[in-house]
């Protein structure tokens, strides 16, 4: 990316404009990879995490993968914003394992959250899947 513009309308939308140029400093004019380009923003943009609960026997375990920047990063603070929505919706957590794994040819930072489920007040799932989602992404 050499420059980029954002915009703020005044309905509460956005829109950003990217210039991005090869490594040599050229235009991209190669149609195929510009719609490869547009597609994987499009998907980034789209879905920045992954959330998911899936079973594993008698428990629940929620899954949180988050893709780490080329410069081997992660988004700061996930544990912490997890943690927190897992707590508005009253739901405790058993155990957790955070490790990095490479996936088609990128690497994500996946947290794997045994939930624990003792105190016999059970969630819906999609309930847990959407407050952790919304608290990852900013929205509450």
């Amino acid at each position: 990316v050499s420059y980029g513009r954002f915009f703020a309308n005044s309905n509460g939308s956005c829109e950003f404009d990217l210039f991005i140029v090869q490594a040599d400093g050229k235009k991209i004019i190669d149609r195929n990879k510009q719609n490869a380009l547009c597609s994987r923003l499009r998907m980034e943009l789209w879905r920045p995490v992954r959330v998911a609960l899936v079973s594993r026997g008698p428990d629940m375990e929620l899954l949180v993968a988050n893709p780490v920047e080329l410069s081997g990063r992660g988004r700061p603070l996930v544990f912490h914003d997890i943690t927190l929505a897992l707590k508005n919706l009253n739901t405790g957590i058993f155990s957790v394992e955070i490790g990095r794994h490479m996936i088609c040819d990128r690497e994500w930072e996946v947290y794997r959250i045994l939930l624990d489920e003792g105190d016999g007040y059970h969630v819906p799932r999609n309930n847990i899947e959407e407050g952790v989602r919304k608290v990852l992404m900013g929205w509450e």
